[in-house]
């Protein structure tokens, strides 16, 4: 996989930033924003803590994956787990290293005007399990994925149609049905972008009253970070220099 994965970097040129926030010892809940389609610039961060940190990151995924044929078995041996709460309580009692979006699969399907976006409603389940075993947060964003594409028609576009009302009453989950989407381009030539991470402060919490309290917190940590990412991405002079081999 990890050779898959170079190809990749060396595409996409991966900046990584704070890696000295993330602790040496388990268990760790890294918490963070899903991008556009989720799996473009995932692979890249797993690999990065795999290399430089030592880190074998357990992502706790949306039931439905586990439901399809061969791809369930995929994610399985790369070491994801249906994230249910039982198996969560295991790999913090096993003092892993844990991923999770709480924006799930809604926050990949992204809607028009929602770029790095957390859409995360309500959800408090990340939280209430760290809380309950103690586990310390390590807040992290992704930049990058959602400048290199436009987004031309969303779920609401679809649903909104004879064949999305048909979905709709089959039971199709709208926050499923990702984006229609164009690459963003210069003078009409594809954009490459470069892929922008950070790793912010460890959050603890026993820190925090209560798991609104902790939640809040988290989200607060990596909207900071994506603008911070924004940021160094805006005065990068390599942003959109296209690199097909080399470092």
């Amino acid at each position: 996989m990890l050779k898959v994965v170079d190809y990749w970097r060396k595409l996409t040129r991966p900046h990584f930033q704070g890696a000295e926030n993330i602790p040496e010892a388990g268990p760790l809940l890294f918490v963070g924003n899903h991008t556009l389609f989720g799996m473009l610039d995932a692979p890249l961060l797993f690999a990065y803590l795999y290399e430089e940190k030592d880190i074998f990151l357990r992502s706790l995924g949306d039931h439905v994956h586990f439901r399809i044929p061969i791809w369930g078995d995929w994610l399985t041996k790369v070491g994801a787990v249906d994230g249910t709460r039982e198996n969560c309580a295991s790999l913090m009692q096993a003092g892993e290293c844990i991923l999770v979006f709480p924006g799930g699969a809604r926050e990949v399907s992204k809607r028009k005007g929602e770029t790095y976006r957390l859409v995360w409603g309500n959800r408090l389940g990340f939280a209430r399990m760290a809380k309950e075993h103690d586990c310390t947060i390590v807040p992290f964003a992704a930049v990058g994925v959602e400048d290199a594409f436009d987004i031309v028609k969303d779920a609401n576009d679809f649903f909104a149609t004879p064949f999305g009302k048909i979905a709709k009453a089959l039971g199709l989950r709208r926050d499923m049905v990702p984006p229609l989407v164009r690459l963003t381009s210069r003078g009409g030539v594809p954009k490459p972008e470069r892929f922008y991470f950070a790793f912010g402060k460890p959050i603890a919490p026993s820190a925090h009253e209560n798991e609104t309290s902790l939640r809040d917190a988290t989200k607060h940590a990596i909207e900071g970070l994506i603008t911070e990412l924004q940021q160094v991405q805006a005065t990068d002079p390599e942003r959109h220099v296209l690199r097909l081999g080399g470092p």
